[in-house]
């Protein structure tokens, strides 16, 4: 294990802050220290606030020689998505409409992470209104993967994953529509996972496609990923998708003797597009569950070849309804150009959207409109049904299914200017979204460039103990985690 604190795991800092080694000054002033000396490189921040985090962590110091911890959390700081509100802190959604916007209040996710003790630690960089698969559609600048930093970290949560690569975090937070948490911790080399929709609150959470939307964590091994999910997940009344259900105790599950499993793979997601060195990394993790007595099935989910069109018709006809809450009138960019009203509508919004998100409000507007409706956004919502049926008929004859998660390793920043090519990155990961299913991505290996892979482990609804113990049969097998980028 690395003896920075910085790139140690939850597990293992909230040992030593139990056993009194550390305190949550000494280690929250470590990962303050890697932030500076690495920020400039990685500019995975938007915002961040070191007097405030010290005074976080001071009082958690004080907390723990009271003997009033709050638990496991308690003292470790994680950095959360500049979408998820924080109250008194900057809430930019990395875009230009909201650049000097500050939270008046916390998200759910937040106020459950400070009940934990957790010491919030800045806004992370994002590809703007979650928008995006690589981060460089930030009205900021775009962030760097920490392996390569002429390589993107992937996208929407960008910032989040390379702030965790990087040692600039002990956890972060994330949002995930299509693919955002799974696709940038592939890149990154780290775990993400996304929750089965509702299980984690939405609330405070700026909305981009309310029906795929969740947040969910990015965490250096599963283990750690199970305690941050103990602490977000939950019913939440604020939140009218937020389900009723019973959480279990994520990491005590953990130590529980589970498997064998059965487990599928997807014929349709190892095809055309998939790059050789990822599809060998993928083969070689599916070879080792085989080893370790699982059995393995080829499942077909018939209807992958229509989730990019679902997706990209029924995220952009939320996108467009969620995003006309920014008018330039109530809170937000108010164009000073203005001459009326209805111009100041217009020109708010023009100075104040990026072309990406230009581009899907649009899409969004046009496939909702009088005589599209039913011909674009309805029949979406029909085809929504059979992909999650898709899912839903796998899951008769299998535990979990094993795909990749990302088709290709990182690529160049700037390397895919065309919208379309963007889109194909999140190929593997938004039938899960559309399904409203759990996934985990947990790195497998690193091409011959030295860049990471990530293995998707896709579960069923509210599956997540299960999830999790089998994405971590595979992470005990290997020492991917303990591996950090040189900056």
């Amino acid at each position: 294990m690395s003896a920075s604190p910085h790139y140690q795991t939850i597990a293992a800092l909230a040992e030593r802050l139990a056993q009194g080694e550390l305190t949550s000054v000494e280690l929250t002033q470590a990962v303050i220290t890697r932030t500076q000396s690495v920020e400039g490189k990685v500019r995975a921040f938007n915002s961040r606030d070191e007097a405030d985090a010290l005074a976080q962590a001071k009082a958690s110091d004080e907390r723990r020689a009271a003997g009033k911890c709050l638990g496991v959390l308690d003292g470790i700081p994680i950095g959360l998505k500049d979408v998820i509100a924080v109250r008194d802190q900057p809430l930019t959604a990395s875009s230009r409409m909201l650049r000097d916007f500050v939270s008046p209040y916390d998200a759910t996710v937040t106020e459950r992470l400070k009940m934990a003790g957790v010491v919030i630690w800045g806004r992370l960089n994002l590809d703007e209104f979650a928008m995006g698969s690589s981060t460089e559609n930030s009205a900021n600048a775009p962030t760097a993967n920490p392996w390569d930093l002429s390589c993107v970290p992937g996208g929407s949560s960008g910032g989040s994953a390379a702030a965790l690569a990087a040692g600039e975090a002990i956890a972060t937070l994330g949002s995930d529509t299509g693919g955002s948490i799974r696709q940038p911790a592939s890149l990154c080399g780290v775990v993400g996972l996304k929750p089965t929709y509702g299980l984690v609150s939405r609330y405070g959470l700026i909305a981009y496609a309310s029906s795929l939307d969740q947040i969910g964590p990015f965490t250096r091994t599963v283990e750690d990923a199970a305690m941050v999910l103990q602490a977000i997940a939950g019913h939440d009344e604020r939140d009218s998708t937020s389900f009723k259900i019973e959480i279990p105790d994520y990491r005590a599950a953990l130590t529980v003797k589970r498997g064998p499993w059965k487990l599928g793979i997807p014929k349709e997601y190892f095809g055309e597009g998939l790059d050789p060195e990822v599809a060998r990394a993928v083969e070689a993790a599916v070879k080792f569950y085989r080893d370790q007595g699982c059995e393995i099935v080829e499942v077909s989910l018939p209807h992958t070849q229509y989730c990019l069109d679902a997706y990209y018709v029924i995220a952009t006809a939320e996108a467009s309804s969620n995003l006309a809450r920014f008018d330039g009138i109530r809170y937000g960019h108010r164009s000073a150009k203005a001459k009326d009203v209805v111009d100041l509508y217009f020109q708010s919004r023009a100075e104040g959207f990026g072309e990406e998100v230009k581009r899907r409000i649009i899409l969004g507007t046009y496939v909702l409109s009088s005589g599209y409706y039913d011909a674009y956004y309805l029949r979406a919502q029909k085809v929504r049904t059979l992909i999650r049926q898709d899912f839903l008929n796998a899951y008769k004859q299998v535990d979990a299914l094993i795909t990749p998660t990302s088709p290709t390793a990182a690529f160049k920043i700037g390397a895919k200017a065309d919208p379309l090519a963007l889109y194909l990155c999140d190929i593997y990961t938004i039938g899960v979204n559309l399904a409203g299913l759990p996934a985990i991505s947990v790195p497998c290996g690193f091409t011959g460039a030295g860049l990471p892979i990530g293995l998707q482990v896709i579960g069923q609804p509210f599956a997540e103990a299960e999830l999790l113990a089998i994405a971590q049969a595979y992470e005990r097998g290997h020492d991917w985690c303990n591996r950090h980028p040189e900056l």
